[in-house]
């Protein structure tokens, strides 16, 4: 059998992804593009992350999210915070104080976590309520059952605290025996790396910790749940300076170093897509889009469903913590208005618009809908800017009247599309054989 020959798809998409990163960089270099428009750019990009975080919940999940505002201002905060201790003046007293005690803080968490699956403290409850039930009455082996279990889960909290206080004690000294060893520029660097993927993972542990409770509850019910959450968020960074004074609360967070540039954002969409399409085309993500399709058929195929919420729900929380931390770096401020219910929906206007379930169109539909906005600034005339948050919906009503799969549907394009099947030599049965040369033994007589 005669093979194919085909180009393989990440060909084609890496020199695509070259072509557009060198032309921004040209353009800039050159004053081809403005820097407002350069920050435009940067911007559309983050933008781009932070959808495919909701795609991957709503879209390829099925969860109707609207809290996920709230894990981008995590991730911004979160990363600001340690990128401004870093610098001459560290609030923290100590260039590294703020990042090791985050570090230690997300450790103790999952030692925390951990401690509870291993003792699966439902079962020890169901385990001591029936030794109980034997020579007590109901209603006081309740009262046992629960006072055992408040106690136990008062000595897991209080040894993760202890196991805190010691995890930050042995980061913070090799987190300054590191930084001591860097250069002052490749340290700024490194950190900055270091507070990006922190602000992610710090976003993943409180979506994780808040799906707990709320991934039980239905779509539309998880919604306003989600939304609760957001509101929640930005009622405490309006008062976070009571906490944190460098954080200013309703005043505006200043003085973050403006560390993202081209090469920072689009190397973390890159990151962030390939990350996202690998999780997607494997079984994990398979069975990621069978909880969409049907719960209950997953749930009768031995699936998870539960776990596979939490998953999505992670990872979608750690892609929003990520263009935080670009987000709050890109402008140097920070404000809670930035982190608002209305500023939660850009990012569900932008998936509906390039289409749920679609990779390809969620970053051409980041793209169009921050260029549309900024340049409909640029366009229209002088006190007519607001008019731009009129045009818009117009032109998302007409897409949805006239493509209600959105831009692309569900398709994707290049190396994001699910891979096909490798060609493989079929083998033929002998007496197929036979009748192919007689066949072609008759064909040649006549």
């Amino acid at each position: 059998m005669k093979r194919r020959l085909t180009i393989p798809t990440w060909i084609p998409t890496l020199v695509f992804a070259a072509v557009v990163y060198l032309a921004v960089r040209y353009a800039t270099q050159t004053q081809t593009i403005t820097r407002y428009w350069y920050q435009v750019i940067q911007f559309a990009a983050i933008t781009a992350i932070s959808a495919l975080g909701l795609n991957l919940i709503y879209g390829f999940n099925g969860q109707f999210s609207l809290g996920h505002v709230g894990f981008y201002a995590i991730g911004a905060y979160g990363s600001a915070l340690i990128t401004k201790d870093f610098g001459p003046n560290p609030w923290s007293g100590d260039r590294v104080g703020a990042l090791s005690w985050m570090i230690a803080a997300q450790l103790g968490i999952l030692l925390v976590l951990a401690a509870f699956r291993l003792l699966r403290i439902g079962r020890l409850r169901a385990r001591l309520r029936t030794a109980l039930s034997q020579s007590l009455q109901p209603h006081e082996c309740s009262v046992i059952c629960t006072l055992v279990t408040l106690a136990v889960t008062a000595l897991i909290l209080a040894a993760g605290y202890y196991a805190t206080i010691a995890l930050h004690w042995a980061v913070y000294h090799a987190n300054a025996a590191l930084y001591a060893a860097l250069p002052q520029k490749l340290g700024e660097a490194v950190n900055f790396a270091v507070a990006i993927i922190n602000g992610g993972t710090m976003a993943a542990m409180v979506s994780y910790l808040v799906g707990l409770p709320l991934l039980r509850l239905g779509s539309d019910y998880f919604g306003i749940a989600t939304l609760g959450f957001a509101i929640m968020m930005y009622t405490a960074l309006q008062n976070s300076d009571l906490i944190i004074d460098t954080m200013k609360g309703a005043r505006g967070m200043v003085g973050i170093p403006p560390h993202t540039n081209w090469t920072w954002a689009f190397g973390a969409l890159v990151i962030c897509a390939v990350i996202m399409r690998n999780l997607i085309r494997s079984s994990q993500g398979r069975a990621i889009i069978s909880v969409r399709e049907d719960e209950i058929a997953a749930r009768t195929m031995g699936i998870n469903v539960i776990q596979q919420k939490a998953v999505a729900f992670s990872f979608g929380g750690f892609f929003a913590g990520v263009a935080g931390a670009l987000f709050a770096h890109l402008y140097g401020f920070l404000h809670p208005s930035s982190f608002n219910m209305i500023k939660g929906f850009d990012p569900l206007i932008i998936i509906v618009f390039g289409g749920l379930g679609s990779m390809t169109g969620t970053i051409v539909a980041s793209i169009g809908f921050a260029l549309l906005i900024e340049g409909l600034r640029v366009v229209l005339p002088q006190g007519f800017e607001d008019w731009r948050f009129v045009i818009y919906p117009i032109l998302l009503l007409l897409v949805m009247l006239l493509r209600p799969g959105g831009l692309l549907g569900t398709k994707e394009w290049g190396w994001l599309r699910a891979p096909l099947p490798p060609d493989r030599d079929i083998p033929v049965p002998p007496r197929a054989l036979a009748a192919q040369r007689v066949s072609s033994n008759s064909s040649e007589e006549a």
